[in-house]
């Protein structure tokens, strides 16, 4: 299996230099390039194709929230965003933008190298302490009076609507697979399928989104 190719986008030398040691020592991980501030980083991962940018929150030019929206918008890479904040408007900003995961800067290495891979393997990753403040974000979509769900739910088949319960769970797509019995790769199709009908552009939205509307399986 071939490498997990990682753009590193850090605006503190050290930080950077530190991010890149840990991910360069880590078997099976290579980090292809490095950039400073926002812009550069989209231009690298336009001109490389890593698998994934680890993403940096605050950054000069254009921070990692928009950094990120542009990435995900062109399909370019996935994006895992480090920061030291945790603060709702980034939490929420960079998973809106599409981010597949958000982990919080003071992550231990062996976590950060795992969530790295898990990425590459197409699940998402969320810091714990992040996913506790989703929760409580969305655990009751009745308190919001008048919002309806988005009509793209009903579109979902009952196989589909089964997944993306699971993906509410935080379940990865090995886990779902084993919960509802199928092949790995049929749950990746699914989750492909109803990323699509629901016009998301990650697995991390999906969750978010079965969390808001209480989605369960039939």
């Amino acid at each position: 299996m071939s490498a997990v190719r990682v753009l590193v986008a850090e605006d503190q030398a050290a930080v950077r230099s530190g991010l890149v040691l840990i991910l360069d020592n880590a078997p099976g991980i290579e980090v292809v390039a490095e950039a400073a501030d926002g812009k550069e980083a989209v231009a690298l991962a336009r001109r490389l194709r890593p698998d994934l940018v680890l993403m940096d929150v605050q950054m000069p030019r254009l921070d990692g929230v928009a950094a990120t929206r542009a990435l995900t918008a062109d399909a370019v890479c996935d994006v895992l965003v480090l920061t030291t904040f945790d603060l709702d408007e980034y939490v929420f900003g960079a998973l809106r933008a599409g981010a597949a995961g958000f982990l919080l800067k003071d992550t231990d290495a062996a976590t950060l190298v795992e969530a790295v891979r898990t990425v590459a393997r197409g699940d998402g990753m969320i810091s714990p302490a992040v996913t506790r403040r989703l929760i409580r974000q969305f655990a009751s979509p009745a308190a919001a009076p008048g919002r309806t769900p988005p009509p793209e739910l009903a579109t979902l088949t009952a196989r589909e609507r089964e997944v993306l319960a699971r993906l509410g769970e935080g379940l990865s797509n090995a886990q779902i697979a084993g919960a509802l019995s199928m092949a790995e790769a049929t749950v990746k199709t699914h989750v492909s399928r109803l990323l699509h009908k629901l016009g998301l552009k990650s697995r991390t939205q999906a969750a978010v989104l079965a969390g808001e509307w209480g989605v369960r399986g039939d």
